[in-house]
């Protein structure tokens, strides 16, 4: 994970996630919360106060209020994990109406079958990484070829694409409120979450921490950990 910019962070080999824009911020938050009771903001430290009181306490909706919008780029095996969070909204390239460019994630390590996670991996130093590498390049280059040579036959795009893996990169616009933010965070920053996606996360949790101090602050502090997991799945 690279930052570019104080919007752009790169991740993985050609991917990245830059915030393109926020609606709100933790005032949003604050305004939100105190229109309630038809309260008004005091000081900066009071403003601070609540937010960590919100979270700590369950009081959600308020957060809905701020919305981030995120432009990302990454393989099609971590949006379509990213994409199970529902409560949010996504446009994505589409492979019918233009042809996918040749960039594919290579990793720099391969995993092995995590034997006490079955959906998780681990690394190992008897994995033979130089042979693994050449049967995935092997692959990568085979059905690039393939997905080339049924476009130059007239194939459509929509059919062409059929052939393409998992590893092939994609781009899409991520809208999403701070409540649903905090949510895709908790579950993605875990350990149990696949490493490519974790390495997405941690980049929108750097944004999310420039763009909401105070807000990350108080869900850093009430949401690490496996114990408080579980609170943010009733999100």
């Amino acid at each position: 994970m690279t930052m570019n910019d104080e919007n752009e962070i790169k991740v993985l080999d050609h991917g990245f996630v830059r915030l393109v824009g926020i609606l709100g911020g933790d005032s949003r938050v604050v305004q939100a919360a105190r229109v309630t009771y038809g309260s008004q903001s005091t000081s900066e430290e009071r403003d601070k106060k609540l937010i960590g009181y919100l979270l700590e306490h369950a009081h959600f909706s308020p957060f809905e209020h701020s919305v981030f919008q995120f432009h990302v780029k990454c393989p099609l095996f971590v949006a379509r994990q990213w994409m199970r969070h529902r409560w949010s909204s996504f446009n994505e390239v589409s492979a019918r109406y233009t042809e996918m460019p040749d960039e594919f994630y290579r990793p720099e390590n391969f995993r092995v079958q995590d034997l006490k996670n079955k959906q998780g991996s681990v690394s190992a130093a008897s994995l033979d990484q130089k042979q693994a590498l050449a049967e995935y390049e092997s692959a990568l280059e085979a059905v690039r070829a393939s997905y080339e040579k049924l476009l130059s036959r007239g194939v459509a795009r929509e059919m062409a694409r059929l052939v393409l893996p998992s590893a092939q990169y994609t781009q899409y616009y991520w809208t999403v409120n701070a409540r649903s933010l905090m949510n895709f965070l908790a579950l993605r920053t875990d350990s149990h979450a696949q490493l490519e996606i974790r390495e997405y996360a941690n980049a929108v949790s750097a944004i999310f921490s420039k763009a909401m101090p105070w807000t990350y602050e108080a869900f850093v502090k009430n949401f690490s950990g496996k114990e408080s997991l579980s609170k943010c799945l009733h999100f």
